[in-house]
């Protein structure tokens, strides 16, 4: 399971979000993955990011495949319940805190408001099965997750991000991984300070 906390490499995110709102625009469904959720602060970033940048319309027709393999985390339930303690959430600026937080039943902590939870969708999937979870997506996100594998298997998984994006769509990884060389001809850098990748071909 990936580590991960509110808020963590938003450039990144909002790069990715400020290139794929206009090409995804008119589609009836507008799909991201977000591969190595974790417990869910990646997702409900990413989820925030594209509800202040969407019009409404748009961002109710948008669907986030949330998925880890860290079953014996439960991490499922972990982000399905969205509720988390302040500290971590102090990344958060407050103006979005403010719109898409609210008290839970536990005191110190806070849960994401129905608005974002009701567009993430969660199930376990190993990365290594090279399997996507589904097809024609307009973002993959995968940060700090591509380190822990061998570098055989990130060609590998890069392959299957490929298959999994719509023609033109996008993927977000992380800052320290770049491409292999193997898969290099697939995508295209579309930010020089960023690993933010266009895909090429069907």
């Amino acid at each position: 399971m990936a580590f991960t906390f509110f808020m963590r490499d938003q450039p990144t995110l909002e790069y990715a979000a400020d290139h794929m709102i206009p090409y995804a625009s008119g589609r009836s469904r507008i799909k991201i993955w977000d591969a190595g959720s974790a417990l869910g602060q990646e997702t409900y970033t990413i989820a925030m990011i594209f509800a202040e940048k969407m019009n409404p319309f748009g961002f109710k027709n948008l669907r986030i495949d949330a998925t880890d393999y860290d079953s014996a985390n439960n991490f499922g339930e972990v982000v399905a319940a969205a509720t988390y303690p302040y500290e971590e959430l102090q990344r958060t600026p407050v103006h979005l805190f403010e719109k898409y937080f609210e008290p839970a039943q536990k005191p110190g902590e806070h849960r994401v408001v129905e608005l974002l939870r009701s567009r993430v969708h969660f199930q376990y999937h190993d990365l290594l099965s090279f399997k996507p979870v589904g097809a024609d997506y307009c973002l993959v996100v995968c940060k700090n997750v591509l380190l822990h594998f061998q570098y055989p298997e990130r060609v590998e998984v890069y392959r299957m991000f490929h298959q999994a994006l719509a023609p033109g769509g996008y993927l977000a990884t992380e800052n320290t991984q770049k491409l292999p060389r193997e898969v290099a001809h697939l995508f295209q850098q579309v930010v020089p300070d960023a690993q933010l990748y266009k895909k090429i071909g069907e």
